[in-house]
């Protein structure tokens, strides 16, 4: 390697040791939420202390600052510690979706779906095939990190190529394109759940639902997996160089298993229960005097948008019945409520941080904080004259910063967004497209942060074709991977913008009046 070279890679590591030092040194985000909601509190009282009001865009009422160290504040934080929690609208959303997904993950048949995919591609189409797998592995949440990368390297080296490029491949995909999807995922929901109850502080009729970005992360999917494959087969692989079968440190390598009869058949019942479930949904909706359509006849808004959640749960519960009844995993109708109870069982600390994220996001409303810091920052921007997209740009930037040291998407967004959805609102700027702007710096960086639990494992991965292989390794073969993803869904991101195409169904670019 030159010099030069030695020194990039040099500084990289060096950076890449701060940001892990940096992020390690950071409390649990559920300590972060509970330090937030103590200098919230702190917070209101200090500026209360100064008499500060404003004028409340939305009602035109004025608005005082409200201390939470005063009698009022106590009985608010007293009496309302459950409701936060209960009614917290990501809660119930996710809990439901994940429900569904859980099971169908839990039977198998997200992994069958993903090894079928990948195995059974073409050699000159396999670098797509892994590089999509991963990007749509996300519907099986942080599952795709364990599946993908060790399988992609095991299809690359059956048909002779280097390993190490189908695993970043695969890890890439499943990583940096973590929000894109053609399906509605878990994600959606969480994320739209904070932003509903975020907006809904300066405008109580505004929901973000979980198809808010569903158009935009659809066109993102493509866009991604050919800049995965370009990434991967013109600038990872070639750097790589020949594998040497010698490099590996000696630990055995699984073989990769074909789908059994029973898997396939299991496949081909999913496929005909897709297939049925759409097209009784289609004939459900088609008509124009349908309950699942609005008064005016029309699908925006509409019952079906509303009732998206419970239809995309029993979509997946019917999936997931058709595969396990097939493959065996389902044999009685007590295995289902099982399945759910151990999904449920994983999403404890989910549940455990939402409790404290709650809080915080209840005391920052209640104190008028939020609205205020919306009100001040968008007079700010406004006076400056920076209102139009380059300031949606920056927000992408401020967020690919942070992500590298608070790796959880939904932890982040619980900090940003009582912060940049009331400003960006106050600014005329639909909150569904300020959440699909920090969806691509939150997923591109994924994959380059040491915070990465996943990091140590796919690590570990590679050590099993080099012996020598560190972090280092790991962190300059996803570095192309970050900046292109970065760069790409960006410039996507303002095309869509500029033509004001909807980032969902309903959803452009401003608020509509």
């Amino acid at each position: 390697m030159s010099e030069d070279g030695a020194a990039r890679r040099g500084f990289l590591e060096r950076f890449l040791d701060f940001v892990e030092r940096a992020g390690n040194r950071l409390p649990h985000p559920f300590m972060i939420f509970v330090y937030l909601a103590l200098i919230t509190v702190l917070l209101s009282w200090i500026v209360s202390l100064f008499g500060v009001s404003f004028t409340d865009p939305a009602s035109g009422d004025t608005l005082e600052i409200q201390s939470l160290v005063s009698g009022a504040g106590v009985e608010y934080i007293l009496t309302s510690t459950v409701t936060n929690f209960v009614e917290f609208p990501p809660l119930g959303t996710v809990l439901i979706i994940i429900l569904g997904i859980g099971v169908a993950q839990r039977v198998g048949l997200i992994e069958a779906v993903m090894k079928k995919t990948i195995m059974n591609a073409p050699p000159s189409l396999i670098t797509y095939a892994v590089v999509l797998s991963g990007i749509l592995g996300n519907l099986a949440s942080d599952a795709a990190f364990i599946v993908i990368p060790p399988l992609a390297a095991l299809v690359f080296l059956g048909v002779g190529r280097h390993p190490l490029a189908g695993l970043a491949a695969g890890f890439a995909a499943a990583g940096a394109g973590f929000s894109a999807n053609f399906f509605i995922t878990s994600t959606d929901a969480l994320l739209s759940g904070i932003s509903t109850s975020v907006v809904q502080s300066v405008a109580e009729d505004v929901v973000v639902t979980p198809v808010s970005n569903w158009f935009f992360m659809i066109a993102s999917v493509p866009v991604l997996v050919i800049a995965g494959v370009f990434i991967t087969e013109r600038i990872v692989e070639p750097r790589l160089g020949a594998y040497d079968p010698e490099a590996g440190d000696g630990s055995e390598i699984e073989t990769m298993e074909e789908l059994s009869p029973a898997e396939n058949r299991g496949l081909r019942n999913t496929l005909i229960a897709t297939v049925v479930y759409v097209v009784l949904l289609a004939a459900a909706v088609f008509p124009s005097g349908s309950p699942f359509r609005n008064e005016d006849g029309g699908l925006v808004p509409s019952p079906l948008l509303d009732g998206v959640v419970p239809i995309i749960f029993v979509f997946f519960i019917a999936v997931a019945l058709a595969y396990g009844v097939t493959v065996g995993e389902i044999e009685t109708p007590a295995d289902i409520p099982r399945l759910m109870g151990e999904t449920i069982a994983s999403m404890a600390g989910f549940i455990v941080l939402i409790f404290a994220a709650a809080q915080f996001l209840a005391y920052f409303e209640y104190s008028n904080l939020s609205t205020w810091i919306a009100v001040s920052g968008a007079g700010f921007l406004e006076s400056i004259n920076l209102t139009g997209l380059p300031i949606l740009f920056g927000f992408i930037f401020v967020t690919a910063i942070l992500s590298f040291v608070i790796y959880s998407g939904s932890a982040l967004w619980a900090i940003l967004a009582p912060i940049f959805i009331p400003l960006f609102f106050l600014l005329d700027y639909n909150p569904a497209y300020v959440q699909a702007a920090y969806r691509i710096a939150d997923s591109s960086t994924n994959v380059l942060t040491p915070l990465n639990p996943y990091v140590p494992l796919v690590l570990a991965f590679i050590q099993q074709y080099d012996r020598r292989a560190g972090f280092g390794t790991l962190f300059s073969m996803m570095l192309p991977y970050t900046v292109v993803f970065l760069v790409l869904w960006t410039l996507l991101f303002a095309i869509w913008a500029i033509l004001g195409l909807p980032v969902g169904p309903g959803e452009g670019l401003r608020v509509e009046g």
